[in-house]
């Protein structure tokens, strides 16, 4: 509960005492000042100065005038800056507030509110490894899901599996021409890493292939139709979709490579679902629902028996939703898939983690499943996010090119030692304990810098700015967790602090305010879908602790009332830190 909160009812007793108007908590404004205007809280008064007929001048100056005589608890003064009421709230209040939560673990945690909402994240390919793609989409929608239960709700992770179609085709064909019978066991990869060779190895044969026949004078277009390696892929698929039995049995087992290859990446980047679905099951569901469209006019057949629908009048086009074969689309499949999650869970919400490059798939989606009158249709969410690049530029897994989440966190791990052991900071730690440090360090440089940008924007990762010990990186927030975590092995916080005898000053004041806004910033982060405020908020509590820190001692402190203040804020600064992080799937060490 924010101080916002308790200011809101005050305000609309306020307003039915001096003028009579009744409105509602919801209709209200209360922000945190602005650093350059003095105050706490602000009320907006735009939303009622025309019903009142008043300047905002003088309607500022009379609300704050009662709320301060009425409540002298809570207000010590005001100002009026245009129209805004700027608050100033009493160090009592803020001792109050510290006194009751500082020990508390689960700060700004909701209760449940009995409501179901499906995140759905990762969506691998069973031709490839994870890539540095995949780890950005798996931490957004891993964090989203715990900011979503902190904010009272049940979530449901799912993943859904691309493990059919021409992709794993060509894995399997290039293993048929080129393998010789190895596995992963005998070769000692990862199995996700050794389909995912026998991918890049079958784009290596088809291009030579293609190049081959253009020299023999067909044109690139009847080369690349033509190339034998690819004509043997399509006819695997033919056959899986034949059910033939020796393909399918090739299928299962490349598949059961990567899955193993899968659980270990997800297992270390601490990624994890509560239903997986596999595109091999879900790839002929939407065909009853192309029926009911078309018996509700919702879509229409072509001449050539293909089933459309006409978005134009929506500024979009016509898209088919059914091929003239009778065989279904993505989005058909989508549908699908979307009624399915509906019977078995009954979200209010259904996110979909998915880049920016199917904005349009998705808009088309909730488009389609409202015009269709599907239940849950306007709960679909599309949380998009932009491209990782790395500062060489764009990746290709087809080229064999791409940069893979195994390696790029192995070397994360190697670029914490090394920086660990530059600053000195190893002594007095075991092996086991140093890896789990390394460990830390590495995976939480490499989600934060991931997470600290917004969704929606494209991005750069380099490694080596992701961790530095003074910039805008979880081991700055991991260092100054530790250091708190020692000041308290000292002395615990604990006993009243009256704070009445004792004005807090400044830096106190500036990281209690800001640490009673947490539970305002997990809301926003929930309203937007936006972990990014979460990561930006974590880093700006370290950096505020450290720099009341540097200007206050905490076991010199003036006398034992400001120590136990200190003491408790302290602690509440660790709780408030450490539940950020984990919101954002990154562990804070004890010590560092």
């Amino acid at each position: 509960m924010s101080i916002a909160n308790d200011i809101k009812p005050l305000v609309a007793k306020t307003l039915k005492e001096l003028y009579g108007l009744d409105l509602n908590e919801s209709d209200l404004t209360v922000n945190t000042t602005k650093p350059e205007f003095e105050g706490d809280y602000t009320l907006v008064l735009f939303s009622f100065v025309k019903q009142l007929k008043k300047s905002p001048e003088q309607l500022g100056n009379e609300i704050g005038e009662a709320l301060v005589k009425n409540n002298p608890f809570l207000f010590t003064s005001f100002n009026v800056i245009k129209g805004f009421l700027n608050l100033v709230i009493t160090d009592s209040y803020w001792a109050g507030f510290l006194q009751a939560s500082y020990a508390d673990k689960n700060i700004g945690v909701k209760k449940p509110n009995g409501q179901k909402i499906i995140v759905e994240y990762s969506s691998p390919n069973t031709n490839k490894p994870l890539h540095l793609g995949h780890l950005r989409n798996n931490f957004l929608g891993w964090s989203i899901a715990e900011i979503l239960k902190a904010g009272g709700y049940e979530v449901v992770k799912t993943c859904i599996v691309n493990d059919r179609g021409i992709h794993i085709c060509k894995s399997m064909i290039a293993w048929q021409l080129f393998a010789n019978g190895e596995t992963p066991a005998g070769t000692g990869k990862k199995g996700d890493h050794f389909v995912g060779d026998y991918y890049v190895k079958f784009n290596n044969e088809y291009k030579k292939q293609v190049d081959e026949l253009t020299a023999r004078g067909m044109t690139k277009e009847e080369a690349e139709k033509e190339a034998p390696i690819m004509k043997a892929a399509q006819q695997m698929l033919v056959d899986w979709e034949a059910g033939k039995p020796d393909v399918i049995d090739l299928w299962k087992k490349m598949n059961g490579w990567v899955y193993e290859g899968f659980d270990i990446t997800y297992k270390r980047i601490g990624s994890d679902f509560g239903k997986t679905y596999y595109e091999s099951d879900t790839y002929l569901l939407g065909k009853d629902i192309v029926k009911q469209g078309l018996e509700k006019n919702v879509f229409f057949r072509k001449d050539d028996g293909s089933v459309w629908i006409d978005l134009t009048t929506d500024g979009l086009d016509e898209k088919v939703v059914m091929r003239k074969d009778g065989t279904s689309v993505y989005i058909t499949q989508d549908l699908g898939l979307a009624e399915q999650k509906q019977k078995e869970y009954h979200p209010k919400e259904s996110i979909y983690v998915v880049g920016d490059e199917q904005n349009y798939h998705f808009k088309v989606l909730k488009l389609m499943a409202q015009k269709l009158q599907m239940p849950g249709a306007d709960g679909i969410y599309h949380l998009s996010y932009g491209m990782v690049e790395l500062p060489t530029g764009k990746m290709k897994s087809r080229e064999g090119t791409v940069v893979d989440a195994d390696d790029l966190l192995d070397e994360m791990f190697k670029e914490a030692e090394k920086k660990t052991k530059e600053q000195g900071k190893t002594e007095g730690f075991s092996k086991e304990e140093l890896k789990e440090l390394y460990d830390m360090i590495s995976l939480g440089g490499l989600k934060f810098f991931l997470l600290r940008v917004e969704p929606k924007k494209r991005m750069v990762f380099n490694p080596e700015e992701s961790i530095d010990l003074h910039g805008f990186t979880a081991t700055f927030i991991q260092y100054t967790h530790a250091r708190i975590k020692s000041i308290l092995r000292k002395e615990k916080a604990g006993g009243n602090i009256q704070p009445a005898k004792e004005r807090l000053l400044p830096k106190e004041k500036e990281l209690i305010v800001l640490l009673e806004q947490y539970p305002v910033i997990l809301d926003q982060a929930l309203q937007e879908h936006n972990p990014s405020v979460i990561a930006t908020y974590a880093f700006n509590a370290a950096k505020t602790f450290n720099t009341f820190y540097t200007e206050h001692s905490v076991m010199n402190a003036e006398s034992d009332e400001k120590k136990q203040l200190r003491l408790q804020l302290s602690e509440l600064a660790a709780n408030v830190i450490a539940s950020a992080m984990t919101l954002l799937g990154i562990r804070v060490p004890e010590r560092m």
